[in-house]
């Protein structure tokens, strides 16, 4: 095997962050930075032809989550989209009541958006998750009440990669008259997702999980289902988000939409032998290491570890000197030295949760960026926790948690 470490600078692991812009997203894009850059709304012929653009890429990101176009708006990504949703709904339903339900481990995107909402005289309801990360729908069942007015759980998440029973919550949401909205930004394009069979009312998805570019992004909603608008302007996508359309970004994610349907079981299937093999390896090769998350309700290219001893950023950190860039935890609070709020949901005390790493495949990774990481990350956990007074200390603290607990 060709050692990845002298050939090779850098080998990207951490496609649950972001992911490369496919070439062929690329080729459709660039004529709509240049001859073709109309606005959307204008009557002559460069505006038709930007409106037309929109509608295809409309029509393509409808299809990948068995929509209809007209369901379909465009957003600048999963942030705004969740936010458009969750505030929509509760503006829109509060003469009906007052009460909406989350989980604990949601994305910051709709966590921040209810904390605001909770000032603004909401009540939210935030679920637990078991050690595996799933949410059970009896705890959502027994969290309704005659003012609940929206049930927003995500798909996947996107730190430990579990995958949620949304169908059976979303059917259970519908019996009931309740608005069920999804964070899907982690899951769309990677797994089948359709919002009729899954009881979606609302779903956010995003272009750059899905290999299109940053600052584009679609919001799901059922016909039927009304939303107060939370973005006043010029009245673009339906009174729903006003701002002139990003033509450019929108056709990206409707190439990259088109693609991840085309791509989706295949690309599944190699990157699911890749998590097994990365799992199976690191499990059996590296003493006292752990995978957080479910071991088979997960998303096809996560793999989520915690090392006893080991502090995650300095790990990150080694592994970045290698060459390799993986993941301690969710992109958007990578900065916080909190531990992460996923990790701590699923029973994880601040010394264990700052010992996880996050590894998620690409379409682009092969077989021989693998055998490097498995062949580089033993070496550099045995090199940090030869450093490490906890590894060297482990069985005193052990003993001294013990004492505590019987305390």
């Amino acid at each position: 095997m060709t050692d990845l470490g002298e050939k090779m600078q850098r080998i990207y692991f951490d496609h649950s962050a972001t992911t490369p812009v496919d070439p062929e997203v690329i080729r459709e894009m660039l004529p709509y930075f240049t001859e073709k850059f109309g606005n959307a709304s204008s009557l002559h012929s460069f505006g038709r032809e930007a409106r037309y653009a929109m509608e295809n890429a409309r029509s393509r990101v409808a299809m990948l989550i068995g929509a209809s176009p007209e369901e379909v708006i465009f957003t600048s990504g999963g942030t705004e989209s969740d936010n458009i949703a969750i505030k929509g709904i509760a503006f829109r339903s509060k003469s009906k009541g007052n009460h909406i339900i989350t989980t604990k481990i949601e994305h910051p995107a709709v966590l921040a958006t209810c904390r605001w909402l909770e000032r603004q005289g909401f009540a939210v309801s935030y679920l637990p998750v078991a050690s595996d990360g799933v949410v059970s729908p009896e705890d959502a069942r027994a969290a309704i009440t005659e003012k609940t007015i929206l049930i927003s759980i995500m798909h996947a998440n996107n730190e430990i990669g579990t995958i949620q029973p949304i169908e059976e919550i979303g059917r259970m949401a519908r019996e009931r008259g309740i608005a069920f909205h999804t964070d899907a930004v982690q899951s769309v394009g990677k797994i089948p997702v359709d919002v009729k069979k899954m009881n979606i009312d609302l779903l956010s998805l995003s272009s750059h999980k899905i290999y299109g570019p940053k600052g584009a992004g679609a919001l799901y909603i059922r016909k039927g289902v009304f939303i107060d608008t939370i973005i006043h302007g010029g009245g673009h996508e339906r009174g729903l988000r006003s701002s002139t359309e990003n033509i450019p970004g929108i056709v990206g994610l409707g190439k990259a939409c088109e693609l991840a349907q085309a791509r989706m079981a295949a690309d599944g299937a190699r990157l699911s032998k890749m998590r097994d093999r990365i799992i199976k390896t690191v499990l059996g090769g590296i003493e006292e290491s752990y995978l957080n998350g479910h071991p088979t309700k997960r998303l096809p290219h996560n793999a989520h570890f915690r090392f006893t001893g080991i502090e995650g950023e300095s790990l990150l950190l080694r592994l970045d000197e290698k060459g390799i860039a993986v993941s301690t935890g969710s992109a958007c609070s990578s900065k916080s030295l909190e531990p992460s709020h996923v990790l701590t949901s699923i029973g994880l005390n601040p010394v264990d949760s700052h010992g996880s790493l996050r590894v998620t495949l690409g379409r682009e990774n092969t077989e021989e960026e693998m055998d490097y990481f498995l062949k580089v990350l033993p070496e550099v956990v045995k090199e940090l926790r030869a450093m490490s007074p906890v590894w060297q200390h482990r069985e005193d603290i052990e003993k001294w948690k013990k004492t505590m607990e019987k305390r």
